[in-house]
């Protein structure tokens, strides 16, 4: 029998194992490569142009390298010890450690090149859809054409080549490390399995709920006003984290086993199947697990949390520019307003001008302040600005009394401001005291005017007050201090308004919803790009990992399969338990993971747009969907080594 010979036939008998693992390898060349390709495509000029798009897909195509590499690197771990006792055998007829070296060296380079083949072909096609996607994220007018990269490819043969030389290093260490008897034995120690739990188990599975459940609440309070100062608040995010991360690991330590031994006691020692198949499998195995599925929860929290603030950021971005620029157009120079009119009269398109005359003030708002970390206790001065009444269309007031309009929910986490309370505004001549009646989040000017506070609004008489004896060294931008806004009545005009303001291009400062909208989406649309497709190799690579885990734990209980088929348990029984072991096995760190990443977005998503439910609920339903196809195949699996148990 020839060394050839053995290598197809062991790759013939092992490819059903190893099919998750090619489809794992194919997708992250494919991925690979069509990111690169993309790096080198000419269509991303514009792109690379406008938000800097070849560093970030060149950044993001390295993280992907390593999250694959690592993924692979410990897939094969996870298969070499499968097949220790095939190694230990080759070895009791006589093949050398260097012969079994070489032909698990050919075996593996057929796999994998193999694989890289059929990825790279696959990354081609997808290369052209990926850049569709993109360009349709960013709103991009430009033509995604079918291209081949030859630097492309070369990276990535490169660069998975390498991959390959550290697995064969890795299989080196492991077999001129390994003894016969060794090599009988990894596969019988690679889980441990414990009858009683201990005090320390008990302690450790009360602090991972206590430190979890403590970061979440610690989390919610972040903005809540109850830390006062900025080296306090990064104290209590590094807290977060810490607690978050250490309760995480503890609960799968100790947590899941106390929680599922007390039910088991609970029960008094009768178990059905179904429990005796989930609950005691999995609170004896998931704290061998611990570490791993620590990083896999940890991970996929961050992931769904980047997603989730950039696309919230995505999905508020017509919201946010209509807050950041309350008119359709706006200009703080009187030659790029008229320039823009004639242009509009000459398309004949109808529009209504807002004037509004703002002046540069401090307010002294100490009595409606309340201390936050971003503001002193002893200084509490708003820079901002005023406007009349007058100019403000549904708002009128009295002489003594103002109104702060524009105050946004993420300014309103930031400065705490009482409703009600006294206001004063620091002039020349002394402070012309005034009464708040009222917040209001509905934008008067645009953010450059209000320095990121709101605007104070006031009667006429009292803003001809302060006009007078206003100091011109407190006027910011005196050369630009009016504002000029433009509406387009005719809605079905507005496409045409926006092409005049791009091509007229006016001069700083000036204002566009439009062009907001736009760059915000671009920005938070590559982002969520990278992160998405990202996250999804994540997911795709720590999916598998679980999967292959389920494989080791499925081959190593056929023996007990085979027991409870003799004592009269019908595959039905026996996979009904298995499913709800699976649920466990997959559900348990997908909740967690979910849990993360929902407090971690609701405590600071209002700083990246408008909307939170509905994008982070998007993004978690798909989440979930893709992550329970693993669940559904590892069921699969464990149908057929149910079957052949007997």
């Amino acid at each position: 029998m020839s060394l050839n010979y053995i290598v197809l036939r062991n790759l013939k008998k092992n490819i059903k194992n190893y099919y998750l693992y090619v489809f794992a390898l194919i997708f992250g060349v494919a991925l690979y490569f069509s990111f690169v390709t993309l790096k080198y495509d000419p269509a991303m000029d514009e792109v690379k142009g406008s938000v800097k798009g070849g560093a970030a897909i060149g950044t993001s195509s390295v993280l992907l390298v390593v999250i694959v590499a690592i993924f692979l690197l410990y897939a094969n771990t996870i298969f070499i010890k499968r097949r220790s006792r095939e190694i230990g055998l080759f070895q009791l007829i006589g093949l050398t450690k260097g012969k079994i070296f070489k032909l698990l060296s050919a075996e593996n380079l057929i796999l994998y090149f193999g694989s890289m083949i059929i990825g790279i072909g696959a990354g081609f096609v997808m290369s052209r859809l990926i850049l569709m996607i993109l360009f349709k994220i960013l709103e991009v007018d430009e033509l995604a054409k079918l291209r081949f990269s030859t630097q492309a490819l070369l990276q990535t043969v490169i660069v998975f080549a390498a991959i390959y030389l550290l697995i064969m290093i890795m299989n080196y260490v492991f077999i001129k490390g390994q003894s016969i008897l060794s090599l009988f034995r990894v596969t019988s120690t690679t889980q441990e399995r414990i009858k009683k739990m201990s005090l320390w188990e008990i302690i450790m599975g009360l602090l991972g709920i206590g430190f979890v459940a403590g970061g979440y609440y610690l989390s919610t309070q972040l903005f809540g006003g109850k830390f006062n100062a900025m080296n306090e608040l990064m104290i209590i995010m590094i807290l977060v984290l810490g607690l978050v991360i250490v309760g995480t690991y503890l609960f799968y330590k100790g947590s899941v086993s106390f929680v599922f031994n007390a039910i088991r006691k609970s029960k008094k020692g009768y178990l059905s199947i179904n429990e005796v198949l989930s609950l005691s499998s999995i609170m004896f195995r998931m704290k061998s697990n611990a570490l791993l599925l620590t990083i896999i929860t940890t991970v996929s929290a961050l992931a769904i949390g980047l997603l989730s603030l950039s696309y919230i950021s995505y999905y508020s971005a017509e919201a946010t520019a209509k807050e950041s620029s309350p008119h359709d157009f706006g200009f703080a120079r009187t030659e790029a307003k008229e320039k823009f009119i004639q242009a509009l009269n000459k398309e004949q398109i109808k529009y209504k001008e807002i004037d509004i005359y703002p002046v540069g003030v401090d307010v002294d708002a100490t009595q409606i302040m309340d201390v936050s970390p971003f503001t002193a206790s002893e200084d509490r001065i708003l820079s901002t600005s005023v406007v009349s009444d007058i100019s403000i269309e549904g708002v009128e007031l009295e002489p003594g009394e103002t109104r702060l309009m524009g105050y946004s929910s993420a300014l309103e986490k930031l400065i705490t401001l009482k409703e009600t309370g006294e206001v004063g505004f620091l002039t020349s001549s002394g402070t012309i005291k005034q009464q708040l009646s009222g917040v209001s989040k509905q934008p008067t000017l645009p953010v450059y005017y209000a320095s990121g506070s709101g605007v104070f609004v006031v009667d006429e008489s009292v803003y001809q007050e302060l006009v007078k004896v206003l100091d011109p060294k407190l006027q910011k931008k005196k050369e630009v201090a009016n504002y000029y806004g433009i509406e387009i009545t005719d809605r079905s005009k507005l496409d045409t308004a926006n092409q005049i303001y791009e091509n007229q291009a006016p001069q700083e400062p000036s204002f566009s919803q439009h062009k907001y909208e736009m760059n915000q989406r671009s920005n938070m649309g590559m982002i969520m790009f990278i992160v998405g497709f990202l996250g999804l190799t994540f997911l795709i690579t720590s999916g598998c990992i679980l999967y292959f885990k389920q494989m080791d734990e499925g081959e190593e209980e056929k023996g007990g399969y085979t027991i409870l088929r003799k004592l009269g348990f019908t595959q039905s029984d026996l996979l009904h338990g298995i499913q709800f072991k699976q649920l466990f096995n997959f559900g348990i760190p997908l909740v967690i993971g979910l849990s993360h990443s929902y407090f971690a977005v609701k405590s600071g998503w209002f700083f990246f747009g408008t909307e939170m439910l509905t994008p982070m609920i998007l993004v978690m339903l798909f989440y979930t969907v893709l992550y329970s196809v693993f669940g559904f195949l590892s069921v699969l699996f464990y149908k057929r080594v149910i079957r052949e148990s007997l």
